[in-house]
């Protein structure tokens, strides 16, 4: 019997941990008809019937410049002044890094992320809907580039702002520089039942 149960909290275990995996990283899960699990990227296998890439993989490499002028101009096209909210960090500073946040009244802040999110995919962004909560954050990424937009995340905010009251909220747009196929993923099969 011991065995038995020892069996099954492996499974459950090994079952957890894949389930996790393919959360984090959907695009370098494989499941085989037959139950088996891979990790890792997949071979490319070319194919005459092969869909057309996606926005994101034709599109070139970004520059934090250039995310800097997406986030302006998402901002502008939301109706706010980029001037009245804060930079996460000083240009040059971290070029792998860039944000944007204000503080903005509840009411008024989740239609301003939509704005937001609107210019971000007009000027060519993919969303990116895994873990995205639409009330409250949603994620993009295009070039090299993910940029989070939130109406959210107090802790996000600059050090130097004061306390919010009540009726105000933080809009953060977090932008981060990924290139995650860079990080070397072990060839794994994993036989579950």
């Amino acid at each position: 019997m011991n065995a038995l149960l020892k069996r099954v909290w492996i499974g459950l275990a090994a079952t957890l941990i894949v389930s996790l995996a393919a959360v984090v990283l959907p695009d370098h899960i494989q499941v085989d008809d037959d139950g088996r699990i891979h990790l890792g990227a997949p071979a490319p296998t070319p194919s005459p019937s092969t869909a057309a890439p996606t926005p994101e993989s034709a599109s070139p490499p970004l520059t934090r410049d250039a995310v800097d002028e997406v986030i302006r101009t998402a901002v502008s096209a939301a109706g706010l002044d980029p001037a009245q909210g804060r930079p996460a960090g000083a240009a040059g500073a971290n070029s792998n890094r860039t944000g944007w946040t204000a503080v903005r009244e509840k009411t008024a802040a989740p239609s301003e992320m939509n704005a937001i999110c609107a210019d971000l995919e007009r000027q060519g962004w993919t969303l990116n809907p895994n873990g995205d909560r639409p009330d409250a954050s949603r994620s993009y990424k295009r070039g090299g580039w993910y940029l989070l937009v939130s109406t959210r995340g107090q802790t996000q905010a600059p050090s130097t702002t004061s306390a919010l009251t009540d009726s105000q909220t933080y809009l953060t747009l977090t932008g981060l520089q990924l290139n995650l196929s860079d990080i070397p993923l072990p060839e794994i099969t994993v036989r579950i039942g």
